[in-house]
């Protein structure tokens, strides 16, 4: 059993949930609770910190790693220094990362959709979209290399497991896979302030949706870049909307039209 913070283990993790750099260098990420656990699949586990507590309440969910030398029980004063949370379920996992290749991902569906995030920055939005983008059927995230990282530990958490279920991939030229999903024959469309009635158009076909940052919103290059500027109409005096809910919004209104 794991006693003392100053576990060569324990640091290691806690550099895992603190900084992205470590995160790439190892392939691996930090999935917290019980609920997100049950998410992970078995070929991805690394390793898994767990109370004795929680352990006992819940040994059937840790039977297929028992044989293993996965797991490693952690004194609960350790596990509070590792956990993110106020109230901590008793169970931590390191988890290997997924890559995709943005080929595949563009190749792999007929009448696809798309969400594109350009400098997206907030990690409760990021993980929104890629829940609410998973129940409306939105078949892969295409982000900008300055987009937040998707491993953050905030992230992982909001996306309530989705993180393991949708397709996504960081490029380093957003201009260029633009044009690429357009050669393939995806529409795309920018959400902008000076846009037209998104409610107006057909997205029955492959179709795409720029989102851009939460205080600037789209660069100018990107949004140039699109197909068509779109706009959700609003009432009042709001301008525009949360960038989860705009995504929210355009996909469910693909999903209804394609229904």
């Amino acid at each position: 059993m794991i006693s003392s913070v100053t576990n060569k283990q324990i640091k290691n993790v806690l550099k895992l949930q603190k900084s992205s750099k470590t995160r790439r260098e190892q392939g691996l990420f930090v999935v917290e609770g019980l609920r997100m656990f049950r998410e992970i699949p078995e070929e991805r586990m690394e390793k898994i910190y767990v109370t004795q507590e929680c352990y006992e309440k819940n040994r059937e969910l840790f039977a297929p790693y028992q044989d293993s030398e996965q797991i490693e029980l952690t004194m609960q004063h350790v596990f509070e220094k590792l956990s993110e949370t106020k109230t901590p379920q008793g169970v931590l996992a390191v988890v290997k990362m997924e890559e995709w290749k943005f080929d595949c991902l563009v190749d792999e569906k007929k009448n696809p959709l798309f969400l594109i995030l350009e400098n997206l920055q907030d990690p409760g939005n990021l993980g929104t979209i890629l829940r609410t983008g998973e129940g409306a059927g939105v078949d892969g995230i295409i982000m900008s290399r300055d987009t937040v990282d998707i491993y953050n530990p905030k992230v992982v958490r909001s996306t309530m497991g989705s993180l393991f279920r949708i397709p996504f991939v960081y490029v380093d030229d957003l201009y260029l896979a633009i044009k690429k999903l357009q050669e393939k024959g995806t529409k795309v469309y920018a959400a902008h302030l000076n846009g037209t009635n998104f409610y107006e158009k057909d997205y029955k076909k492959g179709t795409a949706f720029l989102i851009g940052n939460e205080g600037n919103g789209l660069t100018t290059e990107i949004s140039r870049a699109a197909d068509e500027m779109i706009k959700i109409p609003m009432k009042g005096q709001v301008e525009s909307l949360n960038a989860a809910i705009a995504a929210t919004l355009m996909s469910y209104e693909v999903l209804r039209q394609r229904q």
